[in-house]
C-alpha cells in the first residue's frame, strides 16, 4: 500500500516497508514494528547531545513492555561519529548502556540520504536534518506523530510516547 507524500503527491512507502543494516550485519524489518510505537534518532557518538542516548536509554527499558520501540541510526553526515561501526557500538554500549537496535552509518541529508531519512522529512514537512540527534515519533499504526528538533531533551517526549502507548 503506498500513501500520498505530503510534500508533492508522489505515492511514498508506509513506513512498514523499509529495512536497515544493523551494525552487526543483520536485517531490521520494519515490518517488525507493526503495532508497536517508534522512536527513531540519527545519532552521533561524539556529538554534544550524545548524552541523550542515556534518557532514550531510560525510555526504551521504561516503556519497552508496553510496546515501545527506538531505533539509533549514526549518521557522519556532521562529522561526529567515530570511524567504525564497531567502534560506535561499543562507545555506546559502554558510556551511556545502549541497548536498543543501532544500525550501519547512513546520510541524513543529500543525494545519497538513506530512503528512510527521505520519509521520514517528507512526512515531517520540515525538510533537512539540521542536527544529530532529531528525532522521530511513530504511532502504532506506522504514521509519524511528531518530530523533535535536536535539543529537545529526550524527557519530553515521554507524555506523547505514554499517549501513543495507549492508543
Amino acid at each position: 500500500m503506498k500513501i500520498e507524500s505530503k510534500k508533492g503527491g508522489r505515492a511514498m512507502e508506509p513506513i512498514y516497508n523499509f529495512k536497515e543494516t544493523e551494525m552487526n550485519g543483520g536485517i531490521i524489518n520494519f515490518r517488525d514494528y507493526q503495532g508497536k510505537v517508534l522512536l527513531i534518532v540519527n545519532t552521533a557518538s561524539k556529538c554534544g547531545l550524545a548524552p541523550q542516548l542515556e534518557s532514550i536509554e531510560k525510555l526504551y527499558n521504561k516503556y519497552r513492555a508496553q510496546g515501545l520501540e527506538v531505533l539509533g541510526l549514526p549518521s557522519n553526515q556532521f562529522h561526529q561519529e567515530l570511524d567504525s561501526d564497531e567502534e560506535t557500538s561499543d562507545f555506546c554500549q559502554m558510556h551511556y548502556g545502549v541497548t536498543f537496535p543501532m544500525t550501519r552509518k547512513v546520510i541524513v541529508n543529500g543525494l545519497d540520504e538513506d530512503p528512510l531519512f527521505t520519509y521520514l522529512k517528507d512526512q515531517s514537512g520540515k525538510g533537512r536534518i539540521k542536527w544529530n540527534f532529531t528525532k522521530f515519533l511513530i504511532d502504532k499504526e506506522g504514521n509519524l506523530l511528531k518530530r523533535f528538533a535536536p535539543i529537545t531533551k529526550p524527557e519530553k517526549m515521554e507524555n506523547l510516547i505514554i499517549d501513543a502507548l495507549k492508543k
